[in-house]
């Protein structure tokens, strides 16, 4: 997890914003919103996720992999086994 407060923060805020979005898709589709634009709200919606993960990801590569002191192929192979379960 992030090492700051502010980080934490700003992650927080930003997964609220994603909530946001995806009750803007629900409400879109109970409403009868056209296709377009639920397809448009729901690819804001995966970018912001995409996003998030990424920093996320970021975050625990440089905080906490690179701490292990495993050799540069090992360290491959758990950012590949990383990348692999959360980019499904």
């Amino acid at each position: 997890m992030p090492h700051l407060s502010r980080e934490k923060l700003n992650l927080v805020n930003r997964t609220k914003k994603v909530i946001g979005q995806l009750e803007s898709v629900l409400r879109a589709l109970n409403e009868d919103v056209p296709c377009s634009d639920v397809l448009q709200r729901l690819a804001a919606a995966r970018g912001a996720i995409n996003s998030l993960m990424a920093e996320l990801m970021e975050d625990h590569i440089r905080h906490h992999m690179s701490s292990n002191r495993k050799s540069s192929k090992e360290a491959a192979e758990d950012l590949i086994e990383i990348v692999r379960t959360y980019l499904k």
